[in-house]
This record gives C-alpha cells, structure tokens and sequence, in this order.
C-alpha cells in the first residue's frame, strides 16, 4: 500500500489549546518526515504544532509572522541546508531553541556535532516508521527539557558570578586536572568555554559529555578544532598526558587510576551510574577527588537532569573547585543548577567567563 501523507500543516495561531502551550515548527523536506514528528507532538497538550515547512526559506517566512519556541530542524534539505540556515533560524526565531534531527550515518553524525558547536540546543535521530515508539519517548523528553528551560519565571537559587580581576584561583592552587560534564547545549558551550585558553596551556582537560557513541568522533574532532590543540576519545589504560584534551567515549565512563611513575591513566567502567547516565559526570568527578583531592577542578555546563552532583560533592570534600554554568547562558540548567542549589560551586559563570579565568593564570 502506498502511504498518502496528510495535507500540509499550515500555522495555527488560533488553535484552541493552552494558552501557555509550547510552540513547535517542523522543518523537514520530507512530507513523510513532518507527519510523522507532528503525530508524536499533537496528542499531548502542553505542546503545539504551529508549523510544519519543507525548507529553510519557508521556515524563515513563518518566523517572520509567528513565534516558535523550538524548531525541529533537519540537516540535509535541497537549497540551504540545516547548518548553513542555523545562523539565521537563530537569529529569525528570537530565543528559539533548535534541535537538529539528522540521519544516524557518519554524514548525519557530523553534522549534527557541527550544528550543536554552533548553537543548536540538541540533536535527534530521525524517526523510521518501525521505531517511532522510541523515538516519541525522546522526542518529547527533549521537548520538555527545553520548554523548562524557556520558564525564566520561577524563583531558583543562585549565586552571582564573579567578576574575575587577576589569576588566583579558589583554593590558592592551579589544577593539575580540569574535569568538564556537560549535557544538552554543551558543545556549544564548550566552544565558548575553550575559545580564549591558549593552544600551549599544558594542564590536561577530560570531557564528559552525554552524546550517542557514533557522536563522539566527530565531537573529538570538532574539540580540536574548538581548543586548537589534541582531542582524543578516551581508551582503557590511556595515559593522562600534559596539554591533552580527553573525551568520554559514547558508551563508557571515564575514571583514573595512579601509575607507578606517579602519572596517571584512564579506566574505563561500563556498569551503569546512578543518574542512569551512559557516559556519567559522577565517576569521572568521584575518580578525580580520589586521585587529585584539592588539585583538581570540576566544571558543570549546561544540561538536563542532576548527573555531576554526586561527584561534585566528592570533588568539594576532597577540596577540589567547582565552578558551574550561570542559569542565563545555559540552555538547560539542570546539571550546573543541582550543583549551585547544592552550595557546591565556588563560582558560577558564563562559559566564557570560565574559559577566560583559566586563560588568565593556568600554567603554560
């Protein structure tokens, strides 16, 4: 039987669903593609389909009439692709959030890692008919997550963050380990975060960040490019080397074990943590605590859930610094909130800001 798709969804500002419902367009060339993510969408209330348009310039069109607060975004589209349009979705969608929904290949993958260094909030495989009950269970995970996130409105703990006047770090020494967990909204930061450090800062940097694992070598190679110097994928028995950039693979934690020579080396643990996280910040934090105690820093980015708080609190007793993202520059302040909420972080920055306080004294 051939499939029929439904007729084109048009805007609908006057639908008759809650007044505070949160806004959705589609982009996507394939008609299939938008039926598809629209029926995962329309039964539940707290959401609406506003749009649904087959390329970028429609897309930009209808922002230029009507408000979205997330826009579903597919990568490859005839005329201006995904990542060239981002950009200017960003800028056209007035605070929108963009979550890239690209094909689970090599192509797809990197492109997706492109798109969220450059802004995109998330990413999200595109759906198949046959998986469509997994893919609306994320789907709408996603869409929650980012709908909090757009509520400025309610009252949350915080702390102000510093204005950083000369290179003395909290605890009156630098690190000889930074630790950085991050979830949604995290490449993007991480960019940021790694824009004014310099290429011969020698302290070693391990990144845990919550990808799919056929994600993770195309963000080591966009971390290189981000940090301008080397970014591997971590590997069991890997030595933690001065200047190295190491990332959590997709399907591993990362942990530490000391070396005889006094060095260390990484341990990979693939049982699953206690924030259900696969990569987790917490082994990661907890491991740096055992083995650098108050030499090691933890930094928590943007994310949803509380994962990193466990071991944010291991890291603190040992007498590590945590600094976390500010609730302003984050795209979801689940993690680095938990940890500010908490009273674990001695700072609570942009990214920018943290980048910038590490550039201005680490050791070269």
């Amino acid at each position: 039987m051939t499939y029929i798709p439904p007729p084109p969804i048009h805007a609908t500002p006057s639908a008759t669903r809650e007044v505070g419902a949160t806004r959705v367009l589609i982009v996507d060339d394939s008609a299939v593609a938008r039926a598809l993510i629209a029926r995962q969408i329309e039964p539940h209330e707290r959401f609406r389909v506003v749009g649904a348009v087959s390329h970028v310039e429609a897309a930009l069109a209808f922002l230029s009439d009507h408000s979205a607060d997330i826009i579903l975004l597919d990568v490859a589209m005839p005329g201006m692709d995904g990542i060239t349009a981002l950009p200017r979705l960003i800028a056209a969608g007035g605070g929108a959030r963009i979550i890239i929904v690209s094909a689970s290949t090599p192509v797809g993958g990197a492109a997706a890692v492109q798109a969220l260094a450059q802004g995109a909030a998330d990413t999200l495989d595109k759906p198949r008919p046959q998986g469509l009950a997994g893919f609306g269970d994320a789907l709408l995970q996603k869409l929650d997550a980012l709908a909090r996130s757009g509520d400025r409105a309610a009252p949350v703990p915080r702390t102000r963050a510093p204005v950083v006047r000369e290179a003395v770090p909290f605890n009156g020494a630098w690190p000889d380990i930074i630790g950085i967990g991050a979830s949604t909204g995290g490449i993007h930061a991480l960019s940021e975060l790694f824009a004014p450090i310099p290429a011969t800062m020698t302290v070693p940097i391990v990144v845990t960040q919550h990808l799919p694992a056929t994600f993770i070598s195309f963000f080591a190679a966009q971390m290189t490019a981000m940090a301008r110097r080397p970014s591997v994928m971590a590997e069991d028995r890997m030595r933690v080397r001065a200047g190295q950039i190491i990332v959590a693979p997709g399907d591993a934690h990362v942990t530490f074990v000391r070396l005889t020579d006094g060095g260390a080396a990484i341990r990979l643990k693939y049982e699953r943590a206690r924030s259900g996280c696969l990569p987790s910040v917490d082994p990661m934090f907890a491991s740096m605590a055992e083995l650098w105690g108050e030499r090691a820093w933890g930094i928590v980015l943007t994310g949803m859930g509380r994962d990193g708080l466990e071991g944010a609190r291991m890291l603190k007793a040992a007498g590590a610094t945590i600094v976390a993202q500010d609730r302003d520059s984050a795209v979801v302040w689940g993690m680095p909130g938990a940890v500010v909420t908490d009273g674990l972080a001695d700072a609570v920055m942009t990214p920018e800001a943290i980048g910038a306080m590490i550039a201005a004294g680490a050791p070269r």
